[in-house]
């Protein structure tokens, strides 16, 4: 950071929101520094294609440098911030310190896996680059294993994909895999007919798309059914593994056998937001997010702003 008497604006996160803050401060007389653990801005809505082939990795990630370059005022530094000290404006990073005048945290979300992490290693959830590539080689290795087997059974255990979540993402997901599985691999296996695949979305709501406007939620839960994907509404994942996924419906529990399964079932504040409440005395709601004033600021912090998924902006109807 520059050492000099300018004040020093410090953004926590290059997605969405800590860009937009760097780029609308463009001609700001103050210091800017934008810390982020990726030196690139990534186009999430877009990271399901990453995961199903659609796009490259290079195509929804642009590095920050690039795109601040231009903003003389404005710096980036490569790290992650490990803690923070509101008392003395200071900001733990894993190799230093950073101090800051003005304050914008936006770390963004994480998987919430409602309390059960062991399942993330059997159920990857999609939120970076590294997630996109992993899942995209759980869903290329499920066909070409299934190639190689000779048992029904397991032969159809590799071709079902669970996708836990039905919500935007695993809406999203589930199409563009059965998009590979009817055509984009049609023709390519001599044992296995890759258009056999199950597909089927797990959601714990009545609906899919539960934030969404109910005719919308209907109208796609018609275009799920006329392409063979199947959804399971009302059922909440009672144990998984591996090779399973144990769901509960009105009470009973149902088994399916998938050696596929993806985690699209929401989303919490990043842990961050634990640090920064703890340091200001702030309580977490529910999805761990920090409470926040009209201007996006921490009540008796108005130099700390928290934006995006880690703040809960309460509106005039009292929700979120």
């Amino acid at each position: 950071m520059v050492s000099d008497n300018k004040h020093q604006v410090v953004i926590i996160g290059g997605g969405f929101a800590g860009l937009n803050t760097a780029l609308h401060l463009k001609k700001s007389t103050a210091n800017v520094t934008l810390i982020d653990k990726q030196n690139y801005h990534l186009f999430q809505p877009l990271l399901y294609q990453v995961a199903t082939c659609g796009l490259s990795p290079a195509d929804i990630a642009t590095p920050l440098r690039h795109i601040l370059r231009k903003q003389k005022s404005t710096n980036v530094i490569l790290g992650e911030v490990t803690d923070i000290d509101t008392e003395k404006n200071l900001l733990q990073l894993k190799d230093g310190v950073i101090t800051y005048d003005s304050l914008v945290v936006c770390c963004g979300s994480v998987n919430h896996y409602f309390g059960n992490d062991s399942w993330k290693k059997h159920a990857p959830g999609l939120k970076t680059i590294a997630d996109a590539l992993n899942i995209r080689g759980k869903i290329l290795r499920a066909f070409e294993t299934a190639e190689r087997e000779t048992d029904s059974s397991k032969i159809e255990a590799h071709l079902t994909f669970a996708i836990v979540g039905g919500g935007t993402t695993g809406i999203e997901l589930a199409g563009a895999i059965k998009e590979i599985a009817t055509d984009t691999l049609k023709n390519e296996f001599r044992k296995i007919q890759s258009a056999s695949a199950r597909i089927i979305i797990i959601e714990g709501a009545p609906n899919v798309l539960p934030t969404y406007p109910e005719k919308l939620s209907r109208k796609t839960l018609d275009t799920l059914y006329s392409m063979n994907i199947e959804v399971a509404t009302g059922s909440y994942v009672t144990s998984l593994d591996n090779t399973r996924v144990v769901i509960r419906i009105n009470g009973t529990d149902e088994i399916i056998l998938a050696n596929n399964i993806i985690w699209a079932a929401g989303v919490r504040a990043h842990p961050f937001a634990e640090k920064l409440a703890r340091s200001t005395g702030l309580t977490l709601d529910e999805w761990g997010r920090l409470n926040v004033e009209e201007d996006l600021s921490l009540s008796g912090h108005p130099n700390i702003f928290v934006i995006g998924d880690m703040a809960n902006c309460t509106g005039a109807d009292g929700q979120p």
